[in-house]
C-alpha cells in the first residue's frame, strides 16, 4: 500500500467495501465469474497497484447469461413495488458506504474526492427516483372506435439488459441504468471499465449482499470484466435485447452496428464537444465559475466537460483575461486532498492524447493562452498529472471538431447576434450538452428554441457539466441519441404492449370492415 493510500485510508475503504481480499482475484459471488487473465488496476493518483481482478472468459460469460436469463424469469413476476423495496435497501447501503466508495472512486479513477462523493450521491439519487418509479410504471388507456371495446397500453420487463460503462464515471452511470432496469423487472449484466475494475466489484458486492438478504434470484445483478472482447460477447448476443453503452463515438458506432445487425436495441451515450456561449449580457463572474469547473472538473474527462467557450467580440478580451487569471488559481495534485481542484488523467495514453491536442491546435494556427504540460517531481510520480490549458482557436480547426478527453479549453470569438454563436456551437458532429450565459430573455429563449441549440441538454446561466437525475440525460447526433436517468427514460428498459378487450357477444372489425361467414 502506497504512502498516499495509507494517509487517506484506502485500505480501510477497501475493507469496508468487502475488497480486502481482492489482490487474490475476483469476488466469489454466484452472480459473477472470472477465470481469465489477471487485470491489474493501478491508481493514476500515485501509480500504485490498487488490486487485481480476473477477466471474464467465454465460458464464464455463458454461465453469467444462463444465470441471468433464469433469474429474470422469476424476477419479472415480483410486483414492481416489491422490486422497488429491494432497491431502497440497496440505496440504504450506499448511504452507509458513501465515504469509502467515494474514496475508492477518487483513488482508482483520479477525480477529486468531492467528485467521488458526488458520484455516489448520484447513485443514491437515482435509487430514490427508482423506488418512487416502482409504483408509477403507468400505461395509457384509449377509446376504441368499436363499441363494447376497451384499449390500453402496458409495459412489461424487457429481459436481460447489458450495461457497458466508462472509466470516468465508474459507478454512477451503471446505477442510472440498473436502478431503473431492476424496478422494471429486468436482469442486468454489467461490463465496467477495465481501467476501474475495483469500483465495479465493490458495487456488485453491495448489491449481492442486499439481494441475498431479500431472496432475489441469482443473476439479477451480474458483473463481467475485461476489454472490448468481453463487451463483444454481449453486443453480439441475441439473448441481450438491450445494450446501454457509454464511451467514445468510435466505440459507439461499433456497438450500434453489432446490435442493429441482430435487430436489438441500443442506448448510446457517447462523446460531447460542449460549448458555452457568452453574450454581452452575461454575468462574467458566473461565466468564469461555470467555464472553469466545466473545463477542468474531473481533469476534463467528463462527457459534459466544457470544450469550447464562444464569446462575443465586445466582451472577448474581458472574458479572456478573467479566465486566464482564474486558471492561475487552480491547484493540481492528489485528488484525495480536498485542497486541490484537479487530479490526474486516467493513464499515460490519455496524457499522450492531451499533448497531441495542444500540438495540433498550434499547427492549425491556434494561440496558446495558458500553457499546458506534464507535471513532474514529488507528488506527480504517476506521470498522469497535466496542466489545464487554454488555446485561442477557430471552430473549423480539425482538433476543435474532435473531443479531447483532457483539460483543454478552446476560446472562440463571434460577432453579430446570438444566432451566429448558435451556428458555431452547432457546427460540430457531437450534440450532448450546451449552455448560454446571458441575462437577456430573448437570447435565452432563442437559444432554447427550435432554431437554437441542437444538443440533448441546453442550459441557461449554468455550465455544461453535471446533470440532475430528474431529467433525461443524453445527446443527439454522434452523441448517440440515448436517454438515461430521469423523466420517462425508464421506458427503454421495457417492452410496450397494446391491448384491446372486446366485452360484447359479437366481433366487430376495425374501420367498419365486413367479413360475414
Amino acid at each position: 500500500m502506497s504512502k498516499i493510500a495509507e494517509e487517506f485510508g484506502i485500505q480501510q475503504a477497501l475493507k469496508d467495501l468487502g475488497l480486502n481480499e481482492i489482490n487474490n482475484g475476483t469476488s466469489t459471488g454466484t452472480d459473477w465469474f472470472g477465470n481469465g487473465d489477471i487485470i491489474e488496476s493501478y491508481s493514476p493518483v500515485d501509480g500504485a497497484l490498487v488490486g487485481k481482478v480476473k477477466a471474464t472468459t467465454k465460458d464464464d460469460y455463458e454461465k453469467v447469461i444462463t444465470t441471468a436469463e433464469k433469474g429474470f424469469k422469476e424476477w419479472r413476476t415480483w410486483p414492481s413495488p416489491k422490486r422497488g423495496e429491494v432497491v431502497r435497501q440497496f440505496n440504504d447501503e450506499l448511504r452507509k458506504l458513501k465515504e469509502p466508495l467515494g474514496k475508492l472512486v477518487s483513488y482508482e479513477m483520479g477525480k477529486s474526492y468531492q467528485e467521488g462523493l458526488g458520484e455516489v450521491q448520484e447513485m443514491i439519487d437515482i435509487c430514490d427516483f427508482a423506488v418512487g418509479l416502482s409504483r408509477q410504471l403507468h400505461g395509457l388507456t384509449m377509446h376504441s372506435e368499436r363499441p363494447g371495446h376497451r384499449m390500453y397500453e402496458q409495459y412489461h420487463p424487457l429481459g436481460v439488459v447489458g450495461v457497458i460503462s466508462a472509466f470516468n464515471f465508474p459507478v454512477a452511470v451503471w446505477s442510472w441504468n440498473t436502478a431503473l432496469a431492476w424496478v422494471c423487472g429486468d436482469a442486468c449484466i454489467w461490463k465496467g471499465s477495465e481501467k476501474t475494475p475495483l469500483t465495479s466489484v465493490a458495487c456488485q458486492n453491495i448489491a449481492a449482499r442486499i439481494f441475498a438478504e431479500n431472496g432475489v434470484p441469482a443473476g439479477i445483478s451480474c458483473l463481467i470484466t475485461g476489454d472490448y472482447r468481453v463487451g463483444e460477447m454481449m453486443t453480439k448476443d441475441e439473448r441481450v435485447p438491450l445494450i446501454s453503452a457509454t464511451g467514445s463515438i468510435r466505440m459507439g458506432k461499433i456497438v450500434a452496428q453489432a446490435v442493429a445487425a441482430r435487430l436489438g436495441k441500443s442506448l448510446l451515450e457517447l462523446g460531447g464537444n460542449n460549448a458555452i456561449i457568452v453574450t454581452p449580457d452575461a454575468n462574467i463572474k458566473n461565466t468564469v465559475i461555470g467555464a472553469v469547473f466545466g473545463a477542468v472538473g474531473t481533469c476534463g474527462q467528463r462527457c459534459t466537460s466544457t470544450r469550447r467557450l464562444i464569446v462575443h467580440e465586445d466582451i472577448y478580451d474581458k472574458v479572456k483575461d478573467a479566465i486566464v487569471n482564474a486558471y492561475k488559481q487552480i491547484r493540481i495534485g492528489n485528488p484525495l486532498d480536498e485542497n486541490n481542484h484537479v487530479g490526474p488523467l486516467i493513464d499515460k495514453d490519455a496524457v499522450k492524447n492531451y499533448q497531441n491536442a495542444l500540438k495540433k491546435v498550434v499547427e492549425e494556427g491556434g494561440n496558446i493562452l495558458v500553457e499546458g504540460g506534464v507535471l513532474e517531481g514529488e507528488g506527480y510520480e504517476s506521470g498522469c498529472y497535466v496542466k489545464p490549458a487554454i488555446a485561442e482557436a477557430k471552430n473549423e480547426f480539425e482538433i476543435v471538431q474532435q473531443e479531447t478527453f483532457a483539460p483543454v479549453l478552446y476560446l472562440l470569438k463571434y460577432s453579430g447576434d446570438v444566432g451566429k454563436a448558435v451556428e458555431i456551437q452547432n457546427g460540430v458532429k457531437q450534440g450532448l450538452s450546451s449552455a448560454i450565459m446571458t441575462n437577456n430573455l430573448r437570447e435565452a429563449e432563442r437559444f432554447l428554441s427550435v432554431e437554437g441549440s441542437d444538443c440533448g441538454i441546453a442550459n441557461v446561466n449554468i455550465g455544461t457539466s453535471g446533470a440532475e437525475i430528474g431529467g433525461a440525460f443524453g445527446g443527439e447526433k454522434e452523441t448517440g441519441g440515448g436517454r438515461e436517468s430521469g423523466s420517462d427514460a425508464w421506458k427503454v428498459y421495457m417492452r410496450r404492449q397494446t391491448n384491446t378487450i372486446n366485452f360484447t357477444t359479437e366481433l366487430p372489425l376495425a374501420q367498419g370492415i365486413k367479413f360475414d361467414l
